[in-house]
């Protein structure tokens, strides 16, 4: 027997129940699953010459007349996805199953079946959903800020979103969220929110909810930056909320590739899992993952191999945490001391360069300076006029009314 038969068998016990008690048989409300089967129970008193007919909102869908290995027949909508369980009626139960339900096969449903002890009605309320199946979480760096962007997709009724951050803030979140539906109903939920400035360890927690009161899904990121030297070990921190117990511990790493795992931690078993090559540079404490401390000891971590972003994931039915920290490993040791010589050289040539061309400047200052000092260059006719002025002072006198008097070969003056 199939399992939808067992299930449709565990229905009709519950519907024959409830009719047993009562005088008048309860409709029957039923919550179906969007693309999934579906089953519509029906039960009447046992007779003989049985025939059910299905009807929605008074429109006949399907029907049932037994005979030659049953009639069934299935209204235009319902083709090919409609049928009943002949080997089920006999025993007085008209069970309806139908295949990969959709949004429009919503509604109230009657069940009309006619046997030699009379006729008999059953209503049934068919409800479909479909349900929240996870959510994604990430963070996007735009021109000039950065934001989340939750979403959530294939959903209905619509969903909830909402925003908070741990630890609480006293800043006022402004979250845009946009509702988008497609050909078969199924809604999209896009939520973003504008990271806050000045608060780079923050985390983001977004949580979606269902008016049909399904779980609340949750999930919340942090992002980080740490350095680290190659060769020496370094802890990658990841803690988890206050509100996640006994979680699955995820890690992996990538470079601009396909995320490689590194280990799973399952804090329910302690069991640890960890993949080749990683199991030879990474270390974490089992016992601190149920309270809340992931983090990862990486352990001589080599520059080429380990440098990329490292993503720790916490998760528990309907919650997820990540953070996601990007490690950047330094070279060794030696390249630095000769970066650094050859930086220190650098700056050496620069200061005697600048101390030679002050130097060249200061001797070209005092070379100017000295040519200035010199008595300027006189006009040749001057200098041979004031050169015969002392050739004549050797042998003139002057009066006593200043003129000058000159003097012969014998010494003797002569008045004028």
């Amino acid at each position: 027997m199939s399992a939808s038969c067992i299930w449709a068998c565990f229905l009709f016990a519950i519907s024959a129940a409830a009719a047993a008690t009562q005088d008048k048989t309860p409709d029957v409300t039923v919550t179906c699953l969007v693309s999934e089967e579906c089953l519509l129970p029906c039960s009447f008193p046992l007779a003989t010459k049985e025939s059910v007919r299905w009807f929605r909102q008074d429109v006949v869908v399907f029907s049932f007349r037994r005979g030659d290995n049953g009639s069934q027949t299935a209204s235009q909508v319902f083709a090919g996805r409609a049928a009943m369980f002949p080997q089920l009626i006999s025993g007085g139960n008209a069970t309806l199953m139908l295949k990969e339900v959709g949004l429009m096969d919503r509604g109230t449903y009657r069940c009309y079946v006619r046997t030699s002890k009379g006729e008999h009605n059953a209503k049934v309320v068919l409800k479909v959903e479909a349900p929240i199946q996870g959510l994604s979480l990430e963070l996007y760096r735009l021109s000039g800020y950065e934001e989340m962007k939750c979403i959530v997709r294939n959903v209905f009724p619509p969903p909830r979103v909402t925003w908070a951050t741990e630890p609480p803030t006293f800043e006022d979140l402004r979250p845009i969220t946009r509702m988008l539906a497609d050909k078969r109903g199924l809604y999209t939920a896009d939520s973003r929110l504008r990271t806050l400035s000045g608060q780079p360890d923050l985390i983001y927690v977004c949580k979606v909810s269902t008016s049909y009161g399904g779980p609340t899904w949750t999930s919340s990121l942090r992002e980080r930056e740490i350095r680290g030297s190659e060769g020496r070990d370094l802890t990658i921190p990841c803690f988890a909320p206050p509100y996640l117990n006994n979680p699955t511990l995820h890690w992996s790493f990538t470079n601009g590739e396909d995320p490689a795992h590194i280990l799973t931690y399952d804090s329910r078993s302690g069991d640890s899992v960890s993949t080749p090559p990683w199991d030879d540079h990474v270390e974490l404490d089992g016992f601190r993952v149920p309270f809340g401390d992931g983090s990862l000891r990486l352990m001589d971590p080599d520059h080429a191999v380990h440098t990329g972003t490292y993503s720790c994931v916490f998760s528990v039915p309907y919650n997820t945490h990540t953070e996601r920290t990007d490690v950047s490993i330094e070279g060794p040791t030696v390249n630095r001391s000769t970066s650094e010589a050859a930086s220190y050289w650098w700056i050496v040539a620069l200061a005697v360069a600048v101390l030679i061309l002050g130097l060249v400047a200061m001797f070209a200052y005092l070379k100017l300076k000295g040519s200035a000092a010199k008595p300027p260059r006189r006009d040749p006719e001057e200098v041979t006029e004031l050169n015969s002025v002392k050739d004549v002072g050797g042998e003139s006198q002057m009066s006593e009314d200043g003129r000058f008097l000159a003097g012969g070969t014998n010494g003797q003056s002569g008045l004028s």
